[in-house]
């Protein structure tokens, strides 16, 4: 008989509160922390090679909390904890668990070095770190970066990209928005529309008013030059996208409309459509469990008519499917 792997939302102190209220994810500080006794039970578990006790531990514990249980395992066993983990497990379990033990920043970098390695890009995996990442966290994802591979991150998207595509990826590795916050500009949004308009009614679809655009407004700003230019064209913005652009550019502009439309549901249709592909599940599981996968949840349920948790619990088995049950937190009926 299959074990109910639901994880119960425990009441978390007042002291603790302030750290995730209105949070949309589903990983929260786990109540009554206690770093030395999560190291040491790491430890024996570690030593008995006990993956059940490695998942219930790490899986309910937010990312600071991890960090904080790292400091606490090197200074009483003298061992880094992910190459403890990387020794005792293997396979995609022991790459979910060594991405926990990462900091976002460095997951992120994680990914996009890993899009980029070995024989061609994953322009995909690429596109969805960048696209889906605000000003501040690139920032922070380009200094991890060379912290952890010595590298320059815009070097090695430059080698990897190339013509408008090239642009495209820089622009939004370097993105700021330049309209403000909460601020309704309408003269703004008649001129990008007006831009976005004419640089699709070329005879050649003309790259650069977009790669502006879509780089240097706010979401708010962007989702009323998408409602505008729907309505002047009569056609989607995906529809809008996919007649006048083509290959790596077509699936850049494509992926970051998306994502600006609606994240959530970007991820919901990613996960959807690569449920069997453990990178791809693992990668919007951890980075999103302390972001927005309560939305992503809710936004699966809908397009799928089943929850995630249900198509996690079909498609894997064992120590992994409960930790990816732990970190999707529970069903949605």
């Amino acid at each position: 008989m299959q074990r109910d792997l639901t994880i119960r939302i425990e009441t978390v102190p007042f002291g603790l509160k302030e750290m995730w209220w209105g949070t949309l994810g589903t990983i929260r500080p786990f109540p009554a922390f206690n770093p030395e006794q999560d190291a040491r039970e790491i430890f024996i578990a570690l030593d008995k090679k006990d993956a059940c006790s490695l998942v219930r531990i790490l899986t309910n514990r937010n990312n600071a909390q991890r960090q904080s249980i790292a400091e606490k395992f090197l200074k009483f066993s003298e061992k880094d904890l992910s190459f403890a983990l990387k020794k005792a497990l293997s396979g995609s379990l022991q790459e979910l668990m060594l991405a926990l033990m990462m900091t976002p920043a460095e997951f992120d970098a994680h990914r996009l070095r890993d899009a980029m390695e070995g024989l061609g890009t994953d322009e995909e995996a690429l596109l969805e770190v960048l696209c889906t990442s605000s000003p501040m966290q690139l920032k922070e994802i380009t200094v991890a970066y060379k912290q952890k591979y010595g590298r320059y991150l815009e070097n090695d998207l430059i080698s990897e990209t190339s013509k408008d595509f090239s642009k495209l990826v820089m622009a939004i590795l370097k993105k700021e928005e330049v309209d403000a916050p909460g601020n309704i500009d309408f003269e703004l949004i008649d001129q990008d529309v007006r831009a976005l308009l004419e640089a699709v009614n070329c005879k050649k679809t003309d790259a650069a008013p977009w790669i502006q655009v879509l780089t240097m407004r706010s979401t708010d700003h962007l989702n009323r030059v998408f409602t505008r230019l729907e309505n002047l064209k009569g056609e989607t913005m995906d529809k809008i996208v996919q007649n006048n652009f083509s290959g790596d550019m077509r699936l850049g502009v494509r992926i970051l409309v998306r994502s600006t439309q609606n994240t959530p549901l970007y991820f919901a249709q990613k996960l959807h459509n690569s449920m069997k592909k453990n990178a791809v599940v693992r990668g919007i599981l951890v980075s999103r469990s302390e972001e927005d996968l309560l939305c992503v949840r809710n936004e699966y349920r809908k397009l799928a008519n089943t929850s995630l948790y249900s198509a996690l619990q079909k498609e894997y088995k064992g120590e992994l499917q409960q930790a990816l049950l732990a970190l999707c937190r529970s069903e949605d009926l």
